[in-house]
């Protein structure tokens, strides 16, 4: 299998074949008696990645910044070949900046004439295949009921304008001055009648929990004040 780094490189070099009229093979700088052009891969540079719609996801995009330069006095008409494609054809994006002296030490040859090639290159990203699903498909309705209830303090006396919600819901009222209060819209499940309801309350500087037995007609939660 073709990885995108080695398909890139490949199809680079089969541009610059035909823009050349020589073959360019694909190696590091080096110093060749024939002469001639090579290409070769030298470093990966980001790329913006986009964001696909749907279920869909982008390929993973980069750029493969490669080196073509040229062995003695044969590779110049062939670089000034390569040089006038691109240029009329405004593709692939050369970059005339490859005369670093460090880059020529550490392949361990002479500065000589070379250009730098930006390829765009991308890696598929398929999205993950969706589990089997291993039995039919159930619709169950849930009921809504309404609850009410009261919030009082350690002496039975009511709190008014405690906040309560439902946990995990948009469901939340306020107590009144009697420390009662209603929630209009509770789901309740057949298939599960005695499953607790979450509240959490909030007033007073505190916040406290509480769990309710949805089956209680008239549910009193008390709120202490947390122990010294």
């Amino acid at each position: 299998m073709t990885g995108a780094i080695e398909a890139a490189t490949a199809d680079l070099a089969a541009w610059l074949t035909g823009a050349a009229g020589e073959p360019v093979p694909v190696g590091p700088p080096r110093d060749d008696p024939d002469g001639g052009l090579t290409v070769w891969p030298l470093e990966l540079r980001p790329a913006r990645q986009t964001r696909g719609s749907g279920g869909a996801r982008e390929p993973y995009r980069f750029v493969l910044r490669l080196l073509v330069c040229g062995t003695g006095p044969a590779a110049l008409p062939r670089l000034d070949r390569v040089l006038a494609a691109a240029a009329t054809a405004g593709e692939p994006e050369l970059v005339l900046d490859a005369g670093d002296p460090a880059l020529w030490r550490a392949f361990g040859v002479p500065p000589r004439p070379a250009l730098l090639v930006d390829v765009p290159a991308q890696i598929a990203r398929p999205a993950p295949a969706a589990p089997p699903v291993l039995q039919p498909l159930r619709l169950r309705q849930l009921e809504l009921r309404t609850l009410d209830g009261r919030v009082v303090g350690p002496q039975q006396q009511p709190l008014a304008a405690m906040r309560v919600e439902l946990v995990g819901t948009g469901t939340a009222t306020h107590t009144d001055s009697a420390g009662r209060f209603r929630l209009v819209g509770v789901p309740h499940d057949p298939a599960a009648p005695g499953r607790p309801l979450h509240l959490r309350l909030v007033g007073r500087g505190r916040t406290h929990l509480a769990e309710l037995d949805p089956a209680d007609p008239d549910p009193v939660i008390v709120c202490a004040p947390p122990a010294d």
